[in-house]
């Protein structure tokens, strides 16, 4: 019998004891040995998780990068406004009140003399710390109590969710008027406390419904049936995968409280002079609106610039963490 010559894309090594099989020619396959191939999966072929597939979007996102380069500035000059201005936000000469801008002063002077400029550079650090210190306060505290109500539910839910109706019912700026105007203490901490006050309950709900959803997977009753204790499901099952609502609702609020910082400052409740925020400079310039309308146009087009950046950075969080968009 005359040897049959070997065709490496007609065989294909066994499954069972290791011994070859011989294909016909409609079932030929041929061994990829390349990486990545079947021989062996690459970086390429590994399933790519939600926070990475969502860092890839958000770096092709312009309006991800125009808003970041802008919150990225805003923190720069938060922590070292001396960068941009020599100048101190104290010092005021009111033989220059109202005037216009000037060499070295390209902001002008508000009503008492003082450098617009170097006024609204330092305000950038009232707003900042107080958005990031109530999201951050707010984001902690509505996790925690939400995600424990979806989770354990029953009595604790049914009191968590009266008491998230109770503080909807509150008017944020009347509340503000109402709890601020007894508060002596002129720093941000009470404006911080008041917004994590009236602030935790929505992210409250968006916790314990994130929780609720995905506390029915399947990963979870396996991690339950192998005996995992309620705080390690919690901690290493629900909360990696529950937190991304909270994450895209906190950085939209985050802009949100900004302006209720400035609001409760304009009405004299919030933040008070010798403190610096565009909140009071803003109100500090409404009287001399037409003599001076720039010491008004550019604290409150920092303050608009701020908060739209914040909402434009949520809104693309929002695009990439949310399946249903891509």
């Amino acid at each position: 019998m005359p040897e049959q010559p070997y065709e490496p894309e007609r065989a294909i090594a066994g499954t069972g004891m290791g011994g070859t099989m011989d294909l016909g020619a409609s079932e030929a396959v041929t061994l990829d040995r390349t990486p990545g191939g079947p021989a062996g999966p690459g970086p390429a072929d590994r399933p790519r998780s939600l926070w990475s597939d969502a860092w890839r979007d958000l770096r092709r996102n312009p309006v991800f990068l125009v808003s970041g380069l802008i919150i990225v500035f805003l923190v720069f000059i938060s922590l070292w406004p001396s960068a941009i201005t020599s100048g101190s936000p104290f010092t005021c000469d009111l033989a220059k009140a109202q005037d216009g801008a000037q060499p070295g002063h390209p902001f002008g002077y508000d009503g008492q003399g003082c450098d617009v400029y170097t006024r609204t550079v330092y305000g950038a650090r009232t707003s900042v710390t107080v958005g990031l210190c109530a999201t951050l306060g707010v984001a902690l505290t509505g996790s925690v109590l939400g995600g424990l109500a979806g989770w354990f539910g029953g009595p604790w839910d049914s009191v968590l969710s009266r008491i998230t109706d109770v503080f909807f019912a509150i008017p944020v700026v009347l509340g503000g008027l109402v709890l601020l105007s007894v508060v002596t203490t002129n720093t941000v901490w009470p404006v911080v406390g008041f917004m994590v006050l009236l602030g935790w309950p929505q992210i409250s709900r968006i916790a314990r419904g994130s929780v609720i959803t995905v506390k029915q997977n399947d990963y979870v009753q396996a991690a339950r049936a192998l005996g995992a204790s309620d705080a390690r499901i919690l901690l290493r099952h629900i909360a990696p995968n529950a937190v991304a609502p909270v994450i895209v609702v906190a950085t939209i609020a985050l802009g949100t409280y900004i302006s209720l910082e400035a609001t409760l400052s304009y009405l004299g409740v919030g933040l008070k002079p010798p403190s610096i925020s565009w909140g009071i400079d803003i109100s500090a310039a409404s009287p001399y609106l037409r003599n001076a309308p720039h010491a008004l146009l550019w604290p409150s087009g920092a303050l608009a610039v701020t908060v739209l950046a914040f909402i434009m950075l949520g809104d693309a969080v929002r695009d990439a963490l949310d399946p249903k968009l891509r």
